[in-house]
């Protein structure tokens, strides 16, 4: 199957956030209808990728698989079809979560990170769901505790957490910047 695409980007080697970042300012110049084709090595990127076509009104198309490479293609949104990239309201900074784990408060915490990114480090007591997995996982989370959801950068938590707000979870909350500037405990998988 052939498929025509009117730009590539490559955004191998790269992980989250920066092919969604690449993408973002690709679409810009791109005109409504416009197919591009986004190439990632970061498994966490098909996940990004759609998430991110969800929460602005772009087209995801689909994704082919060569060797390593994830070959991502996207559908430029006309301008009626577009939507503002909504951000979840609910945040807390890596600083003041820190003080929350220190006082061992009662809460959920969700890694949405790939299982790689997991096992190179998380927060002690952290579940982990990738977020690619998060639609058909969801009855592990309790409904009845308040949530903290991270990841890498606070990208994939932020669509996570508004994924959790529609399917009825009314106590979550996005952990900024996320892992990248983690300076508390971390576990390593063994």
């Amino acid at each position: 199957m052939s498929i025509k695409v009117d730009v590539q980007l490559d955004c191998k080697r790269l992980s989250c956030p920066m092919p969604i970042v690449r993408t973002k300012k690709m679409m810009d110049q791109l005109e409504p209808g416009q197919v591009i084709e986004v190439q990632a090595t970061d498994p966490g990127s098909l996940a990004d990728i759609q998430g991110w076509a969800k929460s602005t009104g772009h087209q995801y198309l689909g994704t082919k698989q060569e060797g390593e490479v994830l070959k991502h293609y996207l559908r430029k949104a006309s301008e009626s079809e577009l939507q503002e990239e909504r951000k979840f309201p609910h945040v807390i900074q890596n600083e003041e979560f820190l003080k929350k784990l220190d006082c061992n408060e009662g809460f959920f915490l969700l890694d949405v990170r790939e299982p790689a990114e997991y096992a190179f480090g998380h927060i002690p007591g952290a579940y982990s769901i990738p977020f690619g997995q998060l639609e058909e996982r969801m009855n592990e989370i309790p409904k009845d505790q308040l949530i903290y959801v991270i990841c890498r950068s606070g990208t994939r938590s932020d669509m996570a957490a508004q994924q959790l707000t529609k399917h009825g979870f009314t106590n979550v909350v996005n952990v900024v910047p996320g892992m990248s500037k983690w300076s508390g405990p971390v576990d390593h998988e063994k």
